[in-house]
């Protein structure tokens, strides 16, 4: 069985060229910039990835990508843990056709595929239908790899309940949930859940992750780890070592992830391709570049002044 990291899993982006294809030599870059920030995992093909506007052979192609690179780096720099690796990339509607998709995804290697909440019961009937349809879905796919779940806010956010946890406690298959509920009191319900487990819940939301990493939860896999994931890696590891330090830096984060609601991801191309040297259109399938103002990328200019200013405080 793959080993799971605690810690950090960037959702990450898909850099393009400016013909609009995938770029994957920017995808290796891209895994490596994430590795060379001490990140312990990465979820790739996700939302933020862009699922829903790749075709199929771009979503398992960016999966392989990322973990054969992953791979790579591990086998060069022995020191260190290989990066967990998850993804997703099933989005169709129709049952055999996901089968299908995650079939594929599984045979990429990657260390969990990851069931988006939403592709289950997509009606969104009732509880008792999604772990049948859930259920049906895992009788269908391979046995060799685990799985995880993702609380995919499209194209709408069904989220787990007690009983769904439950069940999936009991199946005995899945390892990783990526939280989105942004709710401590809900998220330490779920970890208690969870507690005699092996399913590790990743926070997406940066303004409840301390409180739900003094909870248990086992780290952050959101959007703002495309940005300064270094800062990200530092709170996990030193929350309970550095208080003070981790409640300065909490401020600066909670804070600095509202820049979500700008024109993301076309602001995280922004910044990797000006600043981290991993070069890529700033275009997006999901986000009309044009949407990115001046007003957005000053914003991103002066989060990264000042993430730069607290990564050299930590000795990072």
């Amino acid at each position: 069985m793959s080993k799971f990291n605690n810690g950090v899993y960037p959702t990450m982006i898909t850099p393009y060229d400016e013909k609009g294809n995938v770029d994957y030599g920017a995808v290796k870059a891209l895994v490596e910039w994430y590795w060379e920030k001490g990140c312990e995992g990465v979820f790739a093909s996700c939302q933020s990835s862009e699922i829903f506007r790749l075709s199929l052979k771009d979503r398992i192609g960016l999966a392989k990508t990322v973990k054969d690179t992953a791979d790579a780096l591990a086998a060069r720099d022995k020191s260190r843990e290989a990066m967990t690796i998850v993804a997703s990339g099933h989005t169709s509607d129709d049952f055999e056709e996901q089968v299908d998709e995650l079939t594929r995804m599984s045979d990429t290697g990657v260390d969990a595929v990851v069931l988006i909440c939403n592709r289950s019961d997509i009606a969104n009937t009732t509880e008792d239908k999604w772990i049948e349809e859930t259920g049906a879905l895992l009788d269908r796919l391979p046995t060799s790899v685990k799985y995880g779940t993702y609380e995919c806010p499209y194209p709408y956010r069904r989220l787990l309940t007690p009983k769904m946890l439950e069940w999936m406690k009991g199946t005995g298959r899945f390892a990783f949930i990526k939280d989105t509920v942004s709710d401590v009191a809900i998220i330490k319900e779920r970890l208690e859940i969870l507690a005699d487990s092996d399913i590790k819940l990743f926070n997406a939301n940066a303004q409840t992750l301390l409180d739900t990493l003094r909870l248990g939860a086992y780290g952050y896999s959101g959007p703002m780890a495309n940005f300064h994931p270094e800062l990200y890696v530092w709170l996990c590891k030193n929350f309970d070592k550095e208080p003070e330090k981790a409640e300065w830096l909490y401020s600066f984060l909670s804070t600095a992830s509202f820049t979500e609601q700008l024109a993301y991801p076309c602001t995280a191309k922004y910044q990797l391709d000006t600043y981290d040297g991993i070069h890529m259109a700033h275009t997006s399938r999901t986000k009309d570049v044009r949407l990115m103002t001046q007003y957005d990328k000053s914003s991103i200019d002066r989060m990264k002044h000042l993430a730069d200013w607290f990564a050299k405080e930590l000795g990072l």
